[in-house]
């Protein structure tokens, strides 16, 4: 299993962003994004520091590896 790094909330938006998920809308802070052959929605939270195990449901969530969004970061 791979070490997740610290990362902020808006690296994690745009690593998402580039596994196919487009920002929808924001909802004070934290960032909706959906993808158009999924029924899931992230709520990414634009914290200075997202907590990792956090960022971890977000990636299972997103039908991603950790190993997949490291590459992407």
């Amino acid at each position: 299993m791979s070490k997740l790094p610290q990362i902020s909330g808006k690296k994690a938006v745009k690593a998402f962003s580039k596994a196919g998920w487009i920002i929808s809308r924001q909802k004070s802070s934290h960032m909706i994004m959906t993808k158009s052959d999924s029924i899931v929605i992230l709520s990414v939270p634009l914290h200075d520091e997202l907590d990792r195990g956090t960022l971890r449901g977000l990636i299972g969530l997103a039908g991603l590896t950790v190993e997949e969004f490291v590459k992407l970061l």
